[in-house]
Order: structure tokens, then C-alpha cells, then sequence
């Protein structure tokens, strides 16, 4: 390639919370990248944000090489591995130098359930059909306690986890399965909502495509672990990054393999 060649990237992105908070959340972020690779490369480095309409849409982009890396929940990252096995981990989000964090199942502040096994014969939210807290996990949770579908007077995927949380703050659920950051985010704006449990989840992996330059990825991969302390980085992970494996995510597979029997 020649050193006056622009090298052009697309990354991708599904909005779990409000998109425009997606766009706030990405583009520093995604400037600071370009002028650090643009660097590390020595070559003009433009990067394109592509914001998809759903899970769905997102994985099949990454998978098929629309887009050329990308920052997915644990479970996305599955089912795209499953599409293609040649995406790779660029890293991971660090939480506290930790590869966990928490998914909560969320109540209404005034509710009167107070255990999980509680919940039989009441309703449930969820988030998107392939989310990873939204679904999966929560559902294993709640298998593991002794509350099916079956035993839900019903239950909705609502597809964000914003709308989650309003709806259990609204009475219109009497629980629902939410990101712990989400949860906080809606508490400080005054959303009555309570912690019923939580679960762990293992934080997220920024991908490459299977066809992206091998330089090109290491390159980000040096940029991103070297920024723990940046303070730009912790709009997208407030404690950098990590290196990752495929393993780290095998956690997710049994809890996805788990949650097929709710």
C-alpha cells in the first residue's frame, strides 16, 4: 500500500440505548482512533460510524464484511462467530481490570416482590431477542430459580434497555432485565426502580473482520491497550482495555444453550 493511501474503515454499531446517545458515546472515541492509527501507520486514516437498525442487521454486516470492525455484546459476538469464524478480537473493555460486570433484574422501587422466585404469575421485559443481559443471561438466571416462560403471566422484548427500565419505573412490567449502567443511568433521572438480582456478564469485544488487514488490527490493538488512562477512551470503556480470547466468551455460549429450555 502506498504511504499516501487513505486507509478506509466502517465500524459498526446497534443502538441498545437511545441512538443519538450511541452517536454521542462513539465519535470522540472514534476521532481519537483515527488520529492515533493515522500515527501508529504513518498513512491518512478516515473512520466512518455505521449505526445498524438492529442485532440482527449489525452481526450480518460484521459477518459479511460491510463493515470492517465493530464493538458488539458477548452474544452478538457468538452468533457473528458462528457466521463467520474468521472475525477476530481486536480486545476487550476493561471493568476495574476485569472482564465481568453485572446485568441486573429490575423491579419498581414501591414493588412487593423482594426474590426472585417471586415472579411467577407476574410480567416480564426483556431486552432484543439476541441482547446478551436482555436475553440470554437474565433467562438462565431465571431458570436457575425456578421461573420458565411458562410460569410468567407474560412477558414482552422491548429491544433497548432504556425501555426496559422505563416500562418496570412505569408499572407497565413488574420486572425486566437491564444493563447495570442503564440501570444507574435511569435512576439518577429519577426512575423508581430497585435491584431484585443481578447476574455476571463478561464485558464486551471490539471485532475486526475476517478480511481486515492484519496490521491494521494490530495496530488498533496496541492504540487501545496503551489507552487505559486516556480520558476520551472512557466514554466507550472507563477502564480501557484488554486482551481477549474466544474462551472469555464461553460463559455466554452456555448461558445462550441454557436459555433455550425457558
Amino acid at each position: 500500500m502506498p504511504a499516501s493511501a487513505q486507509v478506509e474503515l466502517t465500524f459498526g454499531a446497534y443502538a441498545d440505548d437511545k441512538p443519538s446517545e450511541t452517536v454521542r458515546q462513539y465519535l470522540p472515541f472514534l476521532g481519537f482512533l483515527e488520529s492515533r492509527l493515522e500515527q501508529e501507520i504513518n498513512q491518512p486514516v478516515s473512520i466512518r460510524l455505521d449505526i445498524a437498525k438492529g442485532y440482527d442487521e449489525s452481526i450480518r454486516d460484521l459477518a459479511e464484511g460491510r463493515v470492517d470492525f465493530a464493538r458488539f455484546g458477548p452474544a452478538s459476538y457468538v452468533h457473528a462467530m458462528d457466521q463467520n469464524p474468521g472475525i477476530g478480537i481486536i480486545a476487550m473493555e476493561s471493568k476495574k481490570g476485569k472482564k465481568r460486570f453485572k446485568g441486573v433484574i429490575a423491579v419498581h422501587k414501591d414493588s412487593d416482590i423482594t426474590q426472585v422466585e417471586e415472579l411467577a404469575g407476574r410480567t416480564f421485559a426483556f431486552g432484543d431477542e439476541l441482547s446478551t443481559i436482555g436475553r440470554y443471561l437474565s433467562q438462565s438466571y431465571l431458570l436457575d430459580h425456578g421461573i420458565s416462560s411458562q410460569n410468567l403471566r407474560g412477558f414482552s422484548y422491548l429491544g433497548r434497555h432504556d425501555l426496559v427500565g422505563e416500562s418496570v419505573g412505569s408499572g407497565r412490567f413488574d420486572a425486566g432485565a437491564l444493563k447495570e449502567s442503564t440501570f444507574k443511568s435511569l435512576i439518577s433521572k429519577g426512575v423508581p426502580l430497585r435491584v431484585l438480582a443481578s447476574f455476571d456478564n463478561v464485558t464486551k469485544p471490539w471485532l475486526a473482520a475476517s478480511d481486515m488487514d492484519p496490521q491494521i488490527m494490530e495496530a488498533m490493538r496496541r492504540i487501545m491497550l496503551a489507552s487505559e488512562n486516556e480520558e476520551i477512551v472512557k466514554r466507550v470503556s472507563k477502564n480501557g482495555f484488554l486482551l481477549g480470547s474466544d474462551s472469555d466468551y464461553d460463559i455466554i455460549r452456555r448461558a445462550m444453550q441454557r436459555s433455550k429450555a425457558f
